[in-house]
């Protein structure tokens, strides 16, 4: 039977971004709001955020060239395109590797009228969807004009179809955001709500931090994709990057 998932599959949480900053300010503040002037899809890097990036080019370029991504796959947002396009300045690709790819379907989850707000500007300004999120939990709770962890899981299934389909028997890198991450987890791992919120309460997914999935040929009817690390930072520290854990600048619940 014909193996239907890459080699290897590398899945990074973008480097750190102004929205990032501008939201650890707002919480700090007690801040009903973050102040940040782009759309989320304009946030750019901070100078912390390309530094992280590049250590984590040069983390890739020390594996042999045949062990590098040769298909990047990134979020359409400027940080994580930006952080992709650094990996790859930095050395990080394989040679023969193409130029990342933006797919729509690994962009952040949309946190709709709540987009901006703290936790205390929710509570101020839309009560009411505080209270429905605490009754149905994060996994469920869909803010008006937002998505759901579940939207988010149900566009990434697709994305993981399109990934058997393409990339079969390759060595894939992905970039996008922290939602992202975690979700892909729940669909390769099979996981449950509570499973995979456990993962989340147990801390951020870091900037640049890397989850890694092997193949097994042994695993399943047409073999699998085992997970061999979760949130590694060494890239980050062996350069003496700071390593950074906040949360994307959309929303104070994730």
């Amino acid at each position: 039977m014909a193996q239907r998932w890459p080699e290897r599959l590398w899945i990074v949480r973008h480097g750190q971004s102004a929205g990032n900053v501008a939201r650890e300010l707002a919480e700090a503040g007690r801040l009903p709001r973050i102040d940040i002037a782009q759309r989320d899809v304009d946030v750019p890097l901070s100078p912390k955020g390309e530094e992280q990036a590049c250590a984590l080019g040069h983390w890739f370029a020390s594996m042999p060239e045949l062990e590098r991504p040769e298909v990047v796959l990134t979020s359409p947002y400027i940080r994580a395109r930006r952080t992709a396009d650094i990996i790859r300045d930095c050395g990080g690709f394989s040679p023969d590797a193409n130029r990342p790819v933006p797919d729509e379907r690994l962009r952040e989850k949309e946190f709709g009228i709540l987009d901006r707000l703290t936790r205390a500007g929710i509570e101020a300004q839309f009560p009411d969807q505080a209270e429905f999120r605490r009754l149905l939990g994060k996994f469920y709770h869909r803010p008006p004009g937002g998505e759901s962890w579940c939207d988010v899981i149900l566009r990434l299934r697709s994305a993981l179809d399109t990934l058997s389909l393409h990339h079969a028997g390759q060595r894939v890198l992905i970039v996008s955001h922290q939602v992202v991450v975690l979700c892909l987890r729940y669909l390769l791992e099979e996981l449950t709500e509570d499973e995979i919120l456990a993962i989340d309460r147990a801390g951020d997914v870091a900037n640049c931090g890397v989850t890694e999935y092997r193949f097994d040929p042994a695993g399943g009817l047409n073999g699998c994709l085992r997970l061999h690390r979760y949130n590694f930072t060494a890239p980050l520290e062996r350069e003496g990057a700071e390593v950074t854990r906040e949360p994307d600048v959309a929303v104070a619940p994730k």
